[in-house]
């Protein structure tokens, strides 16, 4: 009887121990489905934020507000940022405004320029503004269909902190 005692205690003792180590499981995998979302939210947040700067980008390329130079170099950088399924290949699907970035990416800009001698300098403005009238158009009509791309990713998220 002892040992009968001792033995349904045991059993008793270790299916207690395996329904908390089971429930413990249970909310690992609810933390961990909850880190995720959130990790997804703070993506989303963060795309929409670059793509809202990316909209204003455009708007000011199509409307003339900036160098086509200037708006390449920008929106081709700050598109890098974008993460998860709203990446865009730029190289691929802008291809006139990646060969402007491609044309303009290493010339001097601010206080480099500043720096350059005169002769260097004209040089590198007769290859960027080369670039820029020969892109012109193909790089207006890119901006207009970017902008149309990513106005259904641009949904501002509000992330409320639980």
């Amino acid at each position: 009887m002892n040992v009968t005692l001792l033995a349904t205690i045991g059993v008793i003792i270790i299916a207690g121990l395996a329904c908390y180590a089971g429930y413990l499981l249970l909310q690992v995998k609810k933390q961990k489905e909850l880190q995720q979302q959130q990790q997804k939210l703070a993506i989303d947040k963060r795309n929409a934020n670059i793509f809202e700067n990316v909209n204003t980008l455009c708007l000011a390329g199509i409307q003339g507000q900036c160098d086509l130079s200037e708006i390449s170099i920008r929106v081709y950088n700050i598109m890098d940022y974008v993460q998860g399924e709203s990446r865009i290949d730029m190289d691929q699907q802008y291809p006139a405004l990646s060969e402007l970035f491609h044309v303009v990416k290493d010339m001097a800009r601010g206080d480099d320029r500043q720096a350059l001698e005169k002769q260097e300098k004209m040089k590198q403005n007769l290859a960027r503004h080369k670039a820029e009238v020969e892109l012109a158009d193909a790089i207006v009509e890119e901006l207009k269909a970017l902008q149309k791309n990513i106005a259904p990713l641009n949904n501002q998220i509000n992330v409320q902190v639980i």
